[in-house]
């Protein structure tokens, strides 16, 4: 995480408070010049809570006059990067101290004014636990905005399980609170906003998978260009897990599926190494079947249990009682996202919902 933390280091700093002093007139902001010598060894979260708090310690005032200070300096083009996540986190801080609507009404349009230069989608998670509804009745307008960036906010910003970003415990609550901001962009002519929408859709199956499946099968029963796409992309966790209304919106068969046993090509995997394997996946039925066939590693965890995590092998269309070879190398290195340790490891494959025998195999170092 070193690199990420970086983002917001001395040199981003150092153009912050440039752009504020040419914004405010005032010529010293001595808090957050000071914070430059407080980042270690804080993380990327940590550091924009820093230098947010650092902002308010040399404004000395209010939201308006803080609001002022950060739209003038939108008139300056380096006032961008990831120096907006304190930036917006200080002026909601200052929006909910206050505590007018009209205020806290401005905060939001202040969000969607800064969130073309970076990203507004983590500032914004406060007002969204403060008051969910009046927020959520400004943000459907930025479903038509003319700036991709703030459409993509209605998405990204609201989403259950934003990355980095705290938690709205009402989103996951009420999971279908946010889904007509995904009707009014799942369309949308841009990929950025497109993508934001499928991963927000994939959020929501975590604890919703019916609303989900539900609100997919109305996108496709009016298809756009690019609907196939957002659909499977929002769907995939739930086909990961063999859902059986995700499976079916996808057009995957139930039923009449079988799948042999893997056959692996070597009992034990040195790290780092390579786990080639080799599974028979045949229709059954006499329909012609759309197959989904993925493969679940049980890993060895810290403790010696097992956790299985599932990885993409193949989508095939099998004709009726035909049979298919399927092949794939799976590498075991240790890396910052997993780190392995040895023991019996287990291998399955898994094909519309049918699981395989496991194959066991070792892992040593």
């Amino acid at each position: 995480m070193g690199a990420m933390n970086d983002l917001l280091g001395p040199a981003e700093i150092e153009a912050l408070n440039r752009s504020l002093v040419q914004a405010s007139g005032q010529r010293s902001w001595p808090a957050l010049a000071a914070a430059a010598d407080r980042l270690e060894p804080l993380s990327l979260r940590a550091r924009a809570d820093l230098l947010a708090e650092a902002m308010l310690v040399d404004l000395d005032s209010g939201y308006d006059r803080a609001a002022a200070v950060f739209r003038s300096a939108l008139e300056d083009d380096a006032f961008a990067g990831w120096i907006m996540w304190p930036v917006g986190e200080a002026a909601v801080t200052l929006a909910l101290q206050d505590g007018h609507r009209r205020v806290f009404d401005d905060a939001l349009a202040l969000l969607a004014e800064l969130t073309p230069r970076l990203t507004s989608e983590f500032a914004i998670r406060r007002l969204l636990i403060q008051d969910l509804d009046r927020s959520l009745d400004i943000i459907r307008d930025w479903t038509a905005h003319p700036d991709e960036h703030v459409r993509r906010l209605a998405s990204e910003g609201t989403r259950p399980y934003l990355p980095w970003a705290i938690r709205v415990p009402e989103i996951i609550a009420r999971p279908e609170s946010t889904v007509p901001l995904l009707d009014a962009l799942h369309r949308d002519g841009n990929e950025v906003v497109r993508r934001s929408v499928a991963n927000h859709l994939n959020d929501i199956a975590r604890h919703a998978p019916e609303s989900v499946v539900k609100t997919a099968q109305r996108w496709n029963a009016e298809p756009g260009d690019h609907t196939a796409w957002v659909v499977r992309h929002g769907l995939r966790t739930l086909v990961k897990k063999a859902h059986p209304g995700a499976l079916a919106v996808l057009g995957f068969t139930s039923g009449g599926i079988s799948v042999s046993a893997p056959e692996l090509d070597r009992p034990t995997v040195t790290l780092p190494g390579e786990l080639e394997f080799a599974v028979v996946v045949r229709n059954e039925s006499a329909e012609p079947a759309r197959v989904a066939v993925d493969y679940l590693v049980h890993y060895v965890k810290a403790n010696g249990s097992l956790a299985p995590k599932v990885f993409k092998l193949a989508v095939a269309e099998l004709a009726p009682g035909e049979s298919r070879q399927l092949r794939k190398t799976h590498a075991f290195r240790q890396m910052t996202t997993r780190v392995h340790y040895p023991g019996r490891h287990l291998l399955q494959v898994q094909a519309n919902g049918t699981l395989s025998e496991k194959a066991a195999f070792d892992v040593v170092t």
